[in-house]
């Protein structure tokens, strides 16, 4: 079998769609797993709709997600050019070879393409044997001069040599106008594959671009992390058969292949994707966590012109790593560590001072404080186990208090590293302000 080469061919006339995103990702799938080429081919003939915006966000997309493509804009090949715009010379010499068949003709300024009339059948590697016949002649030149979608797909499928086409389900019914094409220009037929549509999150039908979590760029600009998103949408429409989710993109390549794609439509769950990220995210290594938390909070402009120093932050980020659901919790969750203006939560201020006596013991962890170690999180706990054993308390009644005064919240990151990273000073002056106010 010759060298395995599929195509991803977007149309730069809105924001980049997450359906588009699974086309994409498993064209660039069958092509890593089979060794073979993956091309991205611009379909940018309207001229009405088209955008270089819309274009760059479909690269920076592919980009971000970590589908670099061997053929195409910025790279090159042997097939280009890779924008349709710019192949018109291409579509006139097929044109010409249809008309020197006799397969065209002229009707209302419009060119025409004649249908052969047979069946036409496909071995779709995905929904098995499809047959359907073509029952009118079709339009391939408009009155404006411009070749339509069909056209210009199978000349630049010929042309650049693809040999499978892995698409949406919702482009099946095209498949015969496409192979009628084929056929007239004598051109083999390339291995079809059309994959199952993602449905909405609730109700029927398609995933649109106005649906809530259609776009690439909203996962972006919410701090989701390319892998977990990449392996979500690998669980759309396919699966590795044992019941595995979490899987590096290495493995998914390695199992990847057409017969493992369902047929059944997949649902889309945006909290199933969220489940993921949480667990990418609790997964990073802490270099990687930091840098992207420093950037995340950068974009967000979070601190304005004061940027903490960086060590700071890295401990703070990476303190703060285990208990976060998304980046896009962070600055709502680090606030209290770069200011000392924070709202005391009155609810748990209420239940904090409902028993014991928790200005006791909060004086008696200030009085503890310097002599303390505050070099690890394991010497700050044996401290405040000491405090609890020699006064007759438990631990948990210096947490709570403590948490609430140095916060304002009852809940947070782990309380023996809250202490480490606020350090001896502030934990000091924040005990006794809420001391002073209590």
């Amino acid at each position: 079998m010759s060298q395995v080469r599929v195509r991803f061919a977007p149309s730069p006339t809105g924001f980049f769609h997450i359906g588009s995103a699974r086309t994409a990702l498993f064209n660039w799938l069958y092509a890593r797993h089979t060794g073979g080429v993956f091309i991205l081919r611009v379909e940018d003939t309207d001229q009405t709709r088209n955008s270089e915006e819309f274009l760059n966000l479909i690269y920076n997309s592919l980009r971000w997600l970590g589908m670099n493509w061997d053929e195409g804009p910025g790279i090159g090949g042997d097939f280009g050019p890779y924008r349709q715009s710019e192949r018109s010379a291409i579509y006139k010499e097929y044109l010409e070879r249809l008309k020197a068949a006799g397969r065209t003709y002229e009707k209302d300024g419009a060119l025409f393409f004649k249908i052969s009339g047979e069946p036409q059948v496909i071995e779709d590697a995905i929904r098995g044997r499809v047959e359907r016949t073509e029952e009118k002649d079709f339009v391939i030149v408009r009155s404006d001069g411009n070749p339509v979608f069909h056209f210009v797909n199978v000349v630049d499928d010929i042309a650049m040599k693809v040999t499978h086409v892995i698409r949406g389900e919702d482009h099946l019914s095209n498949t015969s106008k496409h192979t009628e094409l084929f056929k007239a220009f004598g051109a083999p037929l390339p291995i079809y594959a059309h994959i199952p549509l993602i449905l909405k999150q609730n109700g029927p039908g398609k995933m649109s671009k106005r649906d809530q979590g259609a776009l690439i760029e909203e996962y972006q600009n919410r701090g989701f992390l390319p892998e977990a998103l990449v392996n979500f949408l690998c669980l759309l429409g396919w699966s590795p058969k044992d019941d595995r989710e979490k899987l590096p993109i290495e493995e998914v390549i390695r199992l990847f292949d057409l017969p493992g794609i369902n047929q059944s439509n997949a649902r889309f769950d945006e909290k199933k994707l969220s489940h993921m990220n949480m667990g990418y995210l609790h997964a990073m290594a802490p270099d990687a966590c930091f840098a992207f938390a420093r950037d995340f909070l950068a974009k967000r402009k979070v601190f304005g012109e004061n940027a903490p120093e960086d060590a700071y932050l890295r401990e703070v980020v990476l303190l703060c790593q285990p208990k976060i659901r998304s980046f896009e919790d962070l600055p709502g969750f680090i606030g209290y560590f770069f200011s000392d203006d924070y709202a005391i939560d009155q609810k748990a201020r209420e239940k904090v001072f409902s028993k014991g006596d928790p200005k006791v013991r909060l004086g008696e962890l200030v009085a503890a404080l310097p002599a303390a170690d505050f070099a690890t999180d394991a010497a700050l706990e044996a401290l405040v186990q000491q405090l609890a054993a020699s006064h007759g308390a438990s631990t948990g009644d210096y947490i709570h208090p403590a948490r609430l005064a140095l916060s304002g919240t009852p809940v947070g990151p782990s309380f023996y590293g809250l202490l480490r990273v606020l350090g001896r000073d502030r934990v000091t002056q924040r005990l006794q302000r809420f001391l002073a106010t209590a």
